[in-house]
Order: C-alpha cells, then structure tokens, then sequence
C-alpha cells in the first residue's frame, strides 16, 4: 500500500516541477519578446538617424553649391565695381576737360 500512497504524490511533485518549468519558460518567452521588441526599436532608430543624415548632407551640399555661386556672385561685382570706379574717374576727367574749354 506503501507504493500506492506514493504514486500520486509522485504525480503531483512532477506535476508541481513541471508547472514550475512551465512558468518558468513563460518568463523566458516574455523576456526575449521584450529583448526583439527593444532590438526592433534600435533598428527603428539607427534607419531614421540614417535618413536624418543622408537629408543633412543633402543640405550641406546644397549649402556648398550656394556658397559657390555666391562667391562667383561677388567676384562678379567687384569686377563691376572697378569699372564703376574707373567710368566715374573718367567722367570726372571729361567734366574737367569741357569745363576748361568752355572758359
């Protein structure tokens, strides 16, 4: 009778282990869930960052092209300039001369 009283607390100690693997093993699952949860959100992440900066260096050169037609921009106009000063020069001379002919 011995063997029969131990048979089913037997049963219920498996029973209890196996119930303690089980949650055991959900935890597990849980955690690992959250951990590619997290990884998908770090992917998430680094892809936009990766946009923002392919955005970013279409700024910059962009912002470079700009500067370069600026610089062209004002290379231009000191040329102007230098021809203004030198017709203004000129045209002073020319009021000079024909005030002194007409004395």
């Amino acid at each position: 009778m011995a063997a029969a009283e131990s048979q089913p607390r037997f049963g219920q100690s498996v029973k209890g282990l196996l119930s303690d693997k089980v949650g055991s093993c959900s935890g597990d699952v849980i955690a690992l869930t959250r951990q590619v949860l997290k990884g998908s959100r770090s992917q998430e992440l680094l892809g936009q960052a990766a946009r923002n900066m392919v955005i970013q260096e279409d700024a910059i050169l962009h912002s470079e092209d700009s500067l370069r037609k600026m610089s062209i921009i004002t290379t231009h106009l000191q040329y102007q300039q230098e021809a203004i000063q030198k017709n203004v020069e000129h045209s002073k001379n020319l009021q000079d001369q024909l005030r002194h002919l007409l004395k």
